[in-house]
């Protein structure tokens, strides 16, 4: 292999490799037409890239527990909000709301939620 094919192809696998965090971001695929909201207890609070879950158990109507997560932005955009991982902690009562999931899941893309003190706070801004 001459030079230049080396350096060509090792360039190539450089910019394919600085690129890929790129192709694993993704959009949400949830139903915009219906928002839904759910009020459950917080089980657990995942901090983490790319997008921040909340878990939270919240009863149907038949008074039957059902599990869902509620995501939200990314804690670094949660945080130049000025919000921190402190804003929900387990066993807090909230009520989210957002779209669900398109594949049916208890998946949620959070726009609001409600706190138990009586605090609404908008996940991705005031829009």
């Amino acid at each position: 292999m001459t030079n230049r094919r080396r350096t060509l192809a090792v360039g190539t696998i450089g910019v394919l490799l600085a690129a890929s965090p790129l192709w694993a971001h993704h959009t949400w695929a949830v139903d915009r037409a219906r928002p839904v909201t759910v009020k459950g207890t917080v089980t657990g609070l995942n901090w983490s890239n790319p997008h921040i879950e909340i878990f939270v158990d919240a009863k149907d109507d038949n008074g039957n527990v059902e599990k869902w997560t509620v995501g939200g932005p990314s804690p670094g955009r949660l945080t130049e909000s000025g919000l921190n991982k402190n804003i929900v902690k387990p066993g807090d009562v909230i009520s989210a709301v957002g779209y669900r999931a398109t594949d049916g899941t208890r998946r949620r893309r959070t726009e609001t939620i409600g706190l138990s003190n009586g605090q609404t706070v908008a996940l991705y801004g005031n829009r």
